[in-house]
């Protein structure tokens, strides 16, 4: 694989991240009742928008034109595990649960793909490790909605 793919594969990957992370609040956020963790949701919806437009910004200046969001299966399945998910309990304990596991997943993805492209991208490795941090905050501040 030339440097460019490698760019291209690694860049996907964390595109792929925030793009999930998003589309996860944004099929929650309308079944949350409580209105400081709609709130909470909404700022962090707007820190992962800001991450992806980091990524489109790469995409740009490094001329890659293949930056591709989640495909139509990944969506539809994970729309149907929230719906699933939620369709017998909304509270906001529950729905901080599946967040809090959607977090943990994401944390996961950013070792995992940090680990697969090594020496690909520092540029990259500062995107992935933003994402990372925020996301280990994003815990903290969703542990309280379990009470």
């Amino acid at each position: 694989m030339d440097e460019k793919e490698q760019l291209t594969v690694y860049l996907n990957a964390i595109y792929q991240n925030t793009k999930t992370a998003m589309q996860s609040i944004e099929d929650i956020i309308t079944k949350v009742e409580d209105k400081e963790f709609v709130s909470e949701l909404a700022k962090e919806e707007d820190e992962y928008r800001c991450l992806a437009k980091e990524c489109e910004n790469f995409a740009k200046a490094e001329k890659i034109e293949d930056l591709k969001d989640n495909n139509w299966i990944e969506k539809a399945r994970l729309w149907s595990s929230i719906n699933m998910g939620t369709m017998m309990n909304k509270t906001t304990r529950h729905i901080a649960e599946l967040m809090l596991i959607g977090t943990f997943m994401g944390i996961i993805t950013c070792i995992k793909d940090k680990e697969d492209h090594k020496n690909v991208s520092k540029e990259l490795d500062e995107i992935i490790d933003k994402l990372y941090e925020f996301e280990r905050n994003n815990i903290d501040r969703l542990l309280p909605f379990l009470k």
